[in-house]
C-alpha cells in the first residue's frame, strides 16, 4: 500500500501480516502503550472486531477513496459485517450532525425571538417614561420629585448603583434569558468526548477472531537480590493494546502441547513463520493458517533469523541440536537459537556452548503453564543467556505469554524451571493423596473441594486438577511422563548441591507408580491412579 496523508480519526483501510486490508478508524492509543519505534505509524481500532494495532502508514489507504476496490477482493462473511458496521458508524455520525445543526437552528431562531422581544420591549418602557416625564414637568411636582431621586442615586455606591437598575434583584431569571443560553457545538461534543471514550465499537460477532487479535504488554524492569534482572509483562489484555509484530523471520520445531499453541498466536499476531516437527501431519494445520513448512531443523534456522525450539526432554533436546540435519547445521553468524524445552542446566550450557562456538546467539526459555495457557498465549516466560536476543524477542514472547522474566545467564531459566515443576509436582500428589484418604474414609470429595476452594489453597489449578479427578477425565493437558521427568531433575538439581528434597523425592515415586499402571500420556491429575491400585 502506498503512503497517505493522514490525521486522527479518519477512516482507513488497514494491513496487518497475512490479514487482508480490514476496516478501521485512526485513535488515540491508551497513555500506557509506547509508539514503536522506527517507521511512522497510527493506532487503529478495526470495526467489526475487538482488535487494534499500530499500523505503518505505507499498510493504510483511506477509506472511501478504496472502498469499491476492497470489496471486489475480499468476499469473507466477516469482512463484509465489517464494512457494515463502518457504514452503520457513518449513518449515525450523519444523523447526530443533522441533529445538532437543527437543535442549532432552532436555538438561534428563539435567540433572535427573545433579542427582538426584548428591544420592543425596552423601547416602550423608553416611550412610557419619557410621557411620564413630561407629565411630571408639566404640574410641577414631578420636578421636585426627579431632583429628590437623583440626590438618592447619588449617594449610592456604583455597585448598589448597579444592582438597583438590574432588572433581576430578586428571584428566578425570566424564562426568556434561561433560553440564551448558547448550546454546545456538535464539533466541540465529538472533540470533548474524544475518539476512544465517545465511539462505541459493535460487539464481536460469534466466530473466532481470525484477524488481529490484540494484547497489550506493559513491561516493567526490577532488580532481584540475585543480581539477575526480570522484564515482566504487568497487563495481557485483549482489548487494551497491540503486537506489533516483528520483522524478523520466526523459526519454529516442535508441535507439542504447547508448540501447538505458541505457534498459533505467533500466527495470529501477524509473525512470519516455518515450522517444521519430526510428525510432519501436524504441521498441516499450520501451513493453512499460513506458516511456511520446513523440511528439516537445519533448514528452518538456515532460513530464518530467529528459531524457536520445543520439545520433551533433554535427549530429544540434544538430537534436535546435534542430529542430522539438526540445528547446528543451519547456525551461522548472527542465526539466533531459543530452546523453550524443560530440561536440566547441564544439557542446555552444552546445547548454548555449541550454538555460540559456530558464530550464533543463544537463549534458553522454558515456559511454565499448560496447553489450555499454551492456546490462550497466556504462558510464563524464563528467559536466560544473550540479554539482546531476549529482547528481539519481544513481539514473540508478547504473543504467547502474558509474563516474561530475565535471569540472568545460561543455566539460571532451567533450574527455575525445575523449581516451579517440582513444587507443582509435588502439590498435584498431595491432592491425589488428600482426594483418596476422604474416599476411604467414608468423606465426600466433592465437599472436600468444596472446602479447599474456599480456603486459602483455592485457585484454578486445584480446581481443575479436582474436577478432573472427580469426573475421570485424564486428557492431557500436562503430560504426567513430563512432570515425573521435571521431579526427577530437580531432585538431581538439588543433589548436585547436596540440598536434600524428601517431598520431591516421595512424590516422584508416585508418579513413576502411576507410570508403571500406564498412565505416562495422560494428564497428570491421573497419578490419582496410583493410590486407588
Amino acid at each position: 500500500m502506498a503512503a497517505v496523508s493522514l490525521r486522527l480519526g479518519d477512516l482507513v483501510w488497514g494491513k496487518l501480516g497475512r490479514y487482508p486490508p480490514w476496516p478501521g478508524k485512526i485513535v488515540n492509543p491508551p497513555k500506557d502503550l509506547k509508539k514503536p519505534r522506527g517507521k511512522k505509524c497510527f493506532f487503529v481500532k478495526f470495526f467489526g472486531t475487538e482488535d487494534h494495532a499500530w499500523i505503518k502508514v505505507e499498510q493504510l489507504k483511506p477509506y472511501h477513496a478504496h472502498k469499491e476496490e476492497m470489496i471486489k477482493i475480499n468476499k469473507g462473511k466477516r469482512f463484509q459485517q465489517a464494512v457494515d458496521a463502518v457504514e452503520e458508524f457513518l449513518r449515525k455520525t450523519k444523523g447526530k450532525d443533522q441533529a445538532s445543526s437543527h437543535n442549532s437552528n432552532e436555538e438561534k431562531n428563539r435567540r433572535n425571538s427573545s433579542e427582538e422581544r426584548g428591544k420592543q420591549s425596552g423601547e416602550e418602557k423608553r416611550k412610557a417614561s419619557l410621557s411620564e416625564g413630561k407629565l411630571k414637568k408639566g404640574t410641577g411636582e414631578g420636578k421636585k420629585r426627579v431632583s429628590s431621586v437623583s440626590s438618592e442615586r447619588g449617594s449610592k455606591s456604583p455597585l448598589k448603583r448597579a444592582q438597583d437598575q438590574s432588572p433581576r434583584k430578586r428571584g428566578r431569571p425570566p424564562k426568556d434569558e434561561k433560553d440564551l443560553t448558547i448550546p454546545e457545538s456538535s464539533t466541540v461534543k465529538r472533540v470533548m468526548t474524544g475518539t476512544v471514550a465517545g465511539f462505541k465499537w459493535p460487539p464481536s460477532v460469534s466466530e473466532p477472531a481470525v484477524c488481529y487479535q490484540a494484547i497489550t504488554k506493559k513491561l516493567k524492569v526490577c532488580e532481584e537480590e540475585t543480581g539477575s534482572t526480570s522484564i515482566q509483562a504487568a497487563d495481557s489484555t485483549a482489548v487494551n493494546g497491540s503486537i506489533t509484530p516483528t520483522d524478523k523471520k520466526i523459526g519454529f520445531l516442535g508441535l507439542g502441547l504447547m508448540g501447538s499453541g505458541i505457534v498459533s498466536n505467533l500466527l495470529k499476531m501477524g509473525h512470519t513463520v516455518t515450522v517444521w516437527n519430526r510428525t510432519a501431519e501436524k504441521c498441516d494445520l499450520f501451513i493453512q493458517e499460513g506458516a511456511r513448512l520446513g523440511r528439516t531443523p537445519a533448514e528452518v534456522v538456515s532460513t530464518c533469523d530467529i528459531t524457536f525450539a520445543c520439545v520433551s526432554d533433554p535427549k530429544a533436546a540434544k538430537d534436535l541440536v546435534l542430529g542430522p540435519s539438526g540445528v547446528l547445521q543451519g547456525i551461522r553468524p548472527g542465526k539466533c537459537y531459543v530452546d523453550m524445552s524443560t530440561v536440566d542446566a547441564e544439557t542446555v550450557t552444552e546445547l548454548a556452548q555449541v550454538i555460540v562456538s559456530r558464530g550464533g546467539r543463544f537463549l534458553e526459555a522454558p515456559v511454565s503453564g499448560n496447553q489450555q495457557l499454551s492456546n490462550d498465549g497466556m504462558l510464563v516466560i524464563l528467559a536466560a543467556g544473550d540479554r539482546g536476543l531476549y529482547e528481539d524477542c519481544s513481539s514473540c514472547f508478547q504473543a504467547m505469554g502474558k509474563t516474561s522474566f530475565f535471569l540472568g545467564e545460561v543455566g539460571n531459566a532451567a533450574k527455575m524451571m525445575l523449581i516451579v515443576n517440582m513444587v507443582q509436582g509435588s502439590f498435584m500428589a498431595t491432592i491425589a493423596e488428600g482426594l483418596t484418604l476422604a474416599q476411604v474414609t467414608g468423606q465426600s470429595q466433592q465437599t472436600l473441594l468444596d472446602i479447599l476452594n474456599q480456603g486459602q489453597l483455592a485457585s484454578i489449578f486445584l480446581d481443575q486438577k479436582c474436577q478432573n479427578i472427580l469426573q475421570g477425565n485424564f486428557k492431557p493437558d500436562f503430560y504426567l511422563k513430563y512432570i515425573q521427568k521435571d521431579l526427577r531433575l530437580a531432585i538431581a538439581l538439588g543433589d548436585s548441591v547436596n540440598h536434600p528434597t524428601p517431598m520431591a523425592a516421595a512424590a516422584n515415586e508416585v508418579y513413576k507408580r502411576a507410570k508403571a499402571l500406564d498412565q505416562s500420556d495422560n494428564d497428570m491429575s491421573a497419578v490419582y491412579r496410583a493410590y486407588i491400585h
